[in-house]
C-alpha cells in the first residue's frame, strides 16, 4: 500500500500514461503493452527514492505540531454545537489551557523526554480518544443509553476528562517545580548578596 503513493509508483505511471499515448497515435504496433511496461519500469527507476527520516522532530516542531492539533480539537468540538456536554467542553478547555501553556516551552521541554512524552500522549492520543469515542455515538444514545450497571457514555466522558485534567495538572506542577526551585534559589542568592554588602 505504501509503494502504491511513493514517487517511483507515480513515475512509473507517468511513464506507463506515455506508452498509451504512444500507443493512441499508432507508435509500438503490437508491443504497445511492452512498451507501456518498459516506459513503467524506467520511470520507477528513475524516480528518487523515498527520503528516509530516522531523525525524531525537533522539540520546537513537535511543540507547534501538537499546539495546532490542540486547537484544531478544540476549535472542532466548540464548532459541533450541543453534541458535547458544556461541562465536557469546560473541562477540555482546562486541560488544553494546561497543554498549551507546557508546550509553549519547548526548550526547556527538550530538557526533560518524559515530560514531552506524557503531554505528546494526552494532546496527540487520550484526549482526541476521548473525544472521538463520545462523538461518534448518536448524541440521544450517549446521554441516556447505560449498558447494565456501567454509567452513561456522557457520564464515562466525564469522568475520562476528569482523569486527564489530573494528569495534565500533575505533569504541569512537576515542570513548574523546577521553576519554584530556581525562584528559591535566587532568592536565597539575592539575600546572600545583600548581607555580603551589609558587612
Amino acid at each position: 500500500m505504501r509503494y502504491l503513493g511513493s514517487t517511483k509508483n507515480l513515475a512509473g505511471c507517468a511513464g506507463g500514461i506515455v506508452g498509451l499515448g504512444l500507443h493512441f497515435v499508432g507508435v509500438g504496433g503490437a508491443y504497445w503493452l511492452g512498451v507501456v511496461a518498459a516506459l513503467y519500469a524506467a520511470g520507477a527507476l528513475a524516480a528518487p527514492p523515498e527520503r528516509v527520516r530516522l531523525v525524531p522532530p525537533q522539540p520546537a516542531e513537535e511543540a507547534e505540531a501538537l499546539l495546532r492539533g490542540l486547537d484544531s480539537l478544540v476549535a472542532r468540538v466548540r464548532g459541533l454545537g450541543n453534541r458535547m456536554p458544556a461541562e465536557a467542553i469546560e473541562r477540555l478547555d482546562r486541560i488544553a489551557e494546561v497543554l498549551c501553556g507546557l508546550l509553549a516551552r519547548p526548550a526547556e521541554l527538550s530538557a526533560y523526554p518524559d515530560t514531552l512524552h506524557a503531554v505528546a500522549r494526552i494532546a496527540a492520543t487520550d484526549l482526541p480518544t476521548t473525544v472521538q469515542t463520545f462523538l461518534n455515538m448518536p448524541w440521544w444514545y450517549a446521554v441516556t443509553r447505560r449498558v447494565a450497571s456501567e454509567p452513561s457514555a456522557a457520564e464515562q466522558l466525564l469522568t475520562q476528562l476528569d482523569l486527564l485534567e489530573q494528569e495534565a495538572r500533575r505533569i504541569a506542577e512537576e515542570f513548574y517545580d523546577a521553576d519554584s526551585r530556581r525562584q528559591a534559589d535566587h532568592t536565597r542568592y539575592l539575600r546572600d548578596r545583600a548581607r555580603r554588602d551589609e558587612k
